[in-house]
Order: structure tokens, then C-alpha cells, then sequence
């Protein structure tokens, strides 16, 4: 009899094992890469483009093979009065199921972000199938057309952009923004968000007629766009962005161009290593005041002009010019964002509740005004290292010889 029960138990447990309920079959499945959001043709409308990678001709060929089209993506669009409406229509036009697990990046035009985007946020982190890790950027351009330009290097376009992203903690010429963390901006009740912005340049060069120059159109990380609650309310230049991201991210390294010492018409190139940065609030007299503090380890990768790690006098003096100029651009910046955007993307109010919670419940009501009037004091100091082997600049044999 117990052998019968364990039997039966055996067969029932095999038949559970075996149901398939709810399988998706990849052939099934249009797989998205990439997501451009765009005012539709008509008012109250938006307009979606979902880039769907073409598994079969995705092998960089020049020439399809029978029955496929040597495109590695499919470019799909529809409009609808809502996002959600707009996707459905999707499936009158897609003969597979539109599938977003493997979406690298949503683009966002910046007439939608001036709107608001607070219904985009809400759909994307709704829905199940998108991950939170996925990039989210602005573009002046059609959104469309940045996630349709092709580079020189990848194959499927929402790849390419998101590769962009790789070396930003490097580059400082965007800020590197996932999904989850537009969202936790975006529900902060001090922290606004900030998102990178791509832009299309013309700068590929066609190998076959070089005598052509630049004529295709790039796709390029150019600054970011500055939100107050969700709206987008300002630029950031790529320029102006340096100093910004060490208040949000993790930044490894920068690049600080500043005059020679000995001679003002040329420059030296230094590379910021080892930063170390933090922030610190201060509350007294009702006023509120933070002081930043970066420590950052300079090592001279460009000298236009004779230099040495022995010179003492030379090494200080370009010490001091590199924490004059990172304390001019950054207090620039936090000029911009404090004066004229009103937006705290650097994070302050975070920082402030964290130490003066208490404070904090009396005053978050009105914390952009408030950040405004704060007082940010910076305060920088720069070590130069040796500069491997640039003791001096590289000048022609033959000038030197004439010396």
C-alpha cells in the first residue's frame, strides 16, 4: 500500500515538473534594445520607437544571407495618447510580442522632458519585464534617430549607446543614470533628477573617401539635462560637468589643463587620481552651509613646457593653479544649478538630513528656496605626483641643437 501511495506521489510530481505555463519561445519574442520617446503628429500624442535586434543578421556581415535583410536591427514605431497606448499599437505592426528584458536605454526627446516625464517614469517602473538597471538619457534631437544611428564599432545601435556609459566614472561628460535611480531622484523628497544628453554629430569618416571628410552622424555624450521635480528646467554642458558628478558619483579620474608657470602662452595637462571628496552640512543661526572638500592625488600626463618633479617652486605653483581652476569651474557650476535652476541635483539635502533630521522635518517643505541661499564652500588641494617620464617637454633635436 505504501508502495502505491509513493508511486502515485512519483507520477504526480512528474506531470507538475513537466507543465510549461506561461513559456514565451524566443522565436516568439520581438527582443528590444533600445526605447525612443518623441512628441506624436498630433497634440496630446506621443510617438514610440522601439529598436528590436535581428538575432539572425546581427553577425556585423556585409551580405544577408537567403531570406534575411543584412539589418541588424528593426526600427518600429507608433503613436498613441498615452505610452501604454502607444506600445499596443506596436502590435498591430510586430508580427513577435514585444519583449523588454534586454532593453539597453531609454531616450527621451526634450520637449517630452519639459513636459514632464513623471508618466514615463511611472510605466517603466511598472512594468515587470524592464530591468532597473536600464540607462535613461535626453536628446535635443528626435529620439528616434538616436536610437537608429548605427556607429562604427557595434553592431546593434542600443548596444552602442549603451557602451557610451562604460567609461563616464573617466570621461565626466555625462552622468551615468539608471532607471532606479531617476526613480529614487524623482520620489527624494530634496533630490532632483539628472540625466545624461545625447546629442548626433557628424564626425565618421568614410574609409573608401577619406577626401569626404566627416559625414555621418555619431551619436555623443554632450552634458546633461537638469530636472526640477519632472521637468527638465536646464543644460549642463559637458564642460560644466566635471565638478557636478563628484557630489553624485563616483569619479575616477579628470583632466585639468592650466598655464605653465615660467611660461603663461603654454600649457601642462594634469590627470586627477585617487579623489577623494566629501561633504559636510553645517546648521547655524538658521542658516544652512556645506563644505566640500576634495583631496586629489595630479600626475602630469602633457608638459608644454620645461618641468620637473625636483622643482619644488614649479611643482607648488602648478598645485595651486590646478586648485584655483577646479574651483573656479566648480563654483560655476554650483552657481548655475543653485541660482538659476533651483534644482538640488548634487544631493545636498540628503547629506543635511542625514545629520540634522530634526531640522530637516521643519524645513523640507521649502528646501529648494532654501538651497538656493545655501552657502557651499569649497575647499581643494591638489598633489602633483611624478609625471612618469614628461621632466620635460619633447622638442625637435634639431631646435635643440640650435641652442
Amino acid at each position: 500500500m505504501k508502495r502505491a501511495k509513493f508511486f502515485i506521489l512519483i507520477v504526480i510530481s512528474s506531470l507538475l515538473l513537466t507543465a510549461c505555463a506561461g513559456k514565451r519561445e524566443i522565436n516568439d519574442l520581438a527582443l528590444v534594445m533600445a526605447v525612443g520617446i518623441d512628441k506624436g503628429s498630433k497634440d496630446g500624442t506621443v510617438k514610440i520607437t522601439a529598436q528590436v535586434s535581428r538575432p539572425g543578421d546581427a553577425r556585423g556581415q556585409t551580405g544577408a544571407p537567403t531570406g534575411q535583410s543584412g539589418e541588424t536591427s528593426w526600427n518600429v514605431e507608433a503613436e498613441g495618447e498615452t505610452i501604454f497606448a502607444a506600445i499596443r499599437n506596436l502590435t498591430g505592426i510586430s508580427s513577435r510580442r514585444v519583449f523588454w528584458a534586454h532593453n539597453f536605454i531609454i531616450v527621451i526627446n526634450e520637449e517630452v522632458a519639459k513636459e514632464g516625464i513623471g508618466d514615463i517614469i511611472d510605466f517603466f517602473t511598472r512594468n515587470p519585464e524592464l530591468r532597473m538597471r536600464t540607462l535613461v538619457a535626453l536628446t535635443p534631437d528626435k529620439a528616434s534617430e538616436i536610437t537608429s544611428t548605427i556607429t562604427s564599432l557595434e553592431v546593434v545601435p542600443g548596444e552602442a549607446l549603451s557602451k557610451l556609459f562604460r567609461y563616464t566614472n573617466i570621461s565626466t561628460l555625462a552622468p551615468h543614470t539608471e532607471i532606479k535611480d531617476l526613480l529614487a531622484a524623482y520620489l527624494s523628497e530634496s533630490t532632483e533628477p539628472i540625466l545624461a544628453r545625447l546629442t548626433l554629430e557628424e564626425r565618421k569618416i568614410d574609409s573608401l573617401k577619406p577626401e569626404e571628410g566627416a559625414k555621418v552622424n555619431q551619436v555623443e555624450l554632450s552634458g546633461a539635462g537638469v530636472f526640477r521635480n519632472d521637468k527638465l528646467v536646464g543644460i549642463l554642458q559637458a564642460d560644466e560637468l566635471q565638478g557636478i558628478l563628484l557630489f553624485r558619483d563616483k569619479i575616477d579620474s579628470g583632466v585639468v589643463v592650466v598655464a605653465c608657470p615660467k611660461e603663461p602662452k603654454s600649457e601642462i595637462s594634469v590627470e586627477l587620481n585617487k579623489q577623494k571628496f566629501d561633504v559636510e552640512p553645517a546648521y547655524k543661526n538658521d542658516k544652512v552651509s556645506f563644505t566640500a572638500k576634495l583631496d586629489a592625488t595630479v600626475t602630469v600626463v602633457e608638459a608644454g613646457c620645461p618641468f620637473s618633479i625636483s622643482d619644488k617652486d614649479v611643482v607648488k605653483q602648478v598645485e595651486e593653479s590646478v586648485e584655483a581652476k577646479l574651483n573656479d569651474d566648480i563654483n560655476e557650476s554650483i552657481e548655475k544649478i543653485q541660482k538659476e535652476y533651483k534644482s538640488d541635483v548634487l544631493e545636498l539635502g540628503k547629506v543635511f538630513q542625514n545629520k540634522y533630521p530634526y531640522e530637516w522635518k521643519k524645513m523640507k517643505n521649502d528646501w529648494a528656496d532654501i538651497f538656493a541661499d545655501a552657502e557651499i564652500n569649497l575647499n581643494i588641494h591638489a598633489n602633483v605626483e611624478s609625471g612618469s617620464l614628461l621632466f620635460q617637454p619633447t622638442i625637435s633635436g634639431k631646435e635643440r641643437k640650435g641652442k
